[in-house]
């Protein structure tokens, strides 16, 4: 089967460079990859009936892809690693090594530089990573275009697992709302450095390298900068909690962001169907912005289950009202005359 997908694509005009080498698996539609410019080097592996690879996209130029269930759009570069539930908008671009996991986004020309691992990642337009990075649960904004754009400097993680093991831990580098608009100063994250979600950054901020974030910042223009943790050692109890409002608040402020995200996608972004945003690509967006709300509720759940084992029921006696409101407005369509006089402009 995988020898007749290859002799499909390669007569409607895919090149692969090595056919004996790629692996095109039985449910692969091979009418949901595109015969322009469409270039599979040796060494990848594509299956998922839900994989759509648009117009002029370069896959495993770098070494051997692993792709499953992506949607991958034009002109975009995937050099090596592995991509699995993700989708990628026009132009952007992942280098070597790789490691791109369900519930992650990049948008127009967003780009990550080798051996970088995302998760539950949101990138809006022009974000860049670079190197040896580990940028899990996040979503990041700023910029107004390919050269004032929001970055990541190499060697760069987000803490994203507690020590009570939750991962209630999701961080908002900007915001939906504004970063939509593609028109926030950048935010500016120092190499060799990290952050301890759940946080909040404002944008405009400017965090100088080596720096380990621990408090939000949601003032605009900011530089913060700061050596090595003073040492210590007290006493620890697993499972028992503190600043449990901020995180509580920062998960729900975080959801509420990915709630307008979908409605963007739904109402504005689909009135933009055409060659570089195919009506797959839309779907493939719907589809992992509303997974991402379901992951972040579910971990939001979880930390109040463990709270209540621990004796704290902050979180745990508040959560049914919490989730049916949730639920509520995740199908919610919003303020309709709002959407439309938007729509005017």
């Amino acid at each position: 089967m995988t020898t007749e997908k290859i002799k499909i694509l390669l007569q409607k005009g895919v090149e692969i460079q090595n056919p004996a080498t790629v692996a095109i698996a039985p449910e692969v539609d091979e009418g949901r990859i595109s015969d322009k410019g469409v270039v599979i080097h040796s060494g990848c592996r594509i299956s998922g009936k839900h994989t759509w690879v648009s117009t002029g996209a370069r896959l495993g130029a770098a070494g051997p892809a692993i792709i499953e269930n992506c949607q991958i759009g034009p002109g975009v570069e995937l050099e090596s690693g592995f991509f699995k539930d993700a989708v990628f908008l026009a132009g952007s671009r992942c280098g070597p090594g790789s490691h791109v996991r369900e519930g992650t986004i990049l948008e127009e020309q967003a780009s990550i530089a080798h051996t970088v691992g995302l998760k539950q990642t949101i990138l809006f337009p022009f974000v860049t990573l670079g190197s040896l990075i580990n940028f899990c649960d996040c979503l990041m904004a700023g910029g107004t275009g390919r050269k004032n754009h929001s970055e990541v400097g190499s060697s760069y993680i987000h803490f994203n697992f507690t020590p009570n093991q939750d991962k209630a831990t999701a961080s908002l580098i900007g915001d939906v709302p504004r970063g939509v608009m593609l028109n926030q100063r950048p935010i500016f994250l120092g190499g060799q450095g990290g952050m301890v979600g759940p946080l909040r950054l404002n944008y405009g901020t400017t965090v100088a390298a080596g720096t380990i974030l621990r408090k939000d910042e949601l003032r605009p223009d900011r530089l913060i900068y700061g050596g090595a943790a003073r040492g210590g050692n007290i006493e620890f109890r697993p499972g028992k909690y503190s600043g449990v409002s901020r995180t509580i608040k920062n998960n729900l402020i975080y959801i509420g962001n990915l709630l307008a995200l979908r409605q963007w996608y739904r109402e504005i972004r689909a009135l933009f169907i055409g060659a570089e945003f195919p009506d797959a690509l839309l779907e493939g967006l719907l589809q992992t912005v509303l997974r991402a709300i379901e992951e972040r509720m579910r971990r939001l759940r979880e930390l109040g289950v463990k709270m209540e084992d621990g004796g704290d029921l902050t979180l745990a006696s508040a959560w049914p009202v919490l989730e049916e409101r949730l639920m509520r407005q995740r199908d919610r369509l919003g303020e309709v005359r709002s959407l439309e006089a938007f729509k005017e402009i």
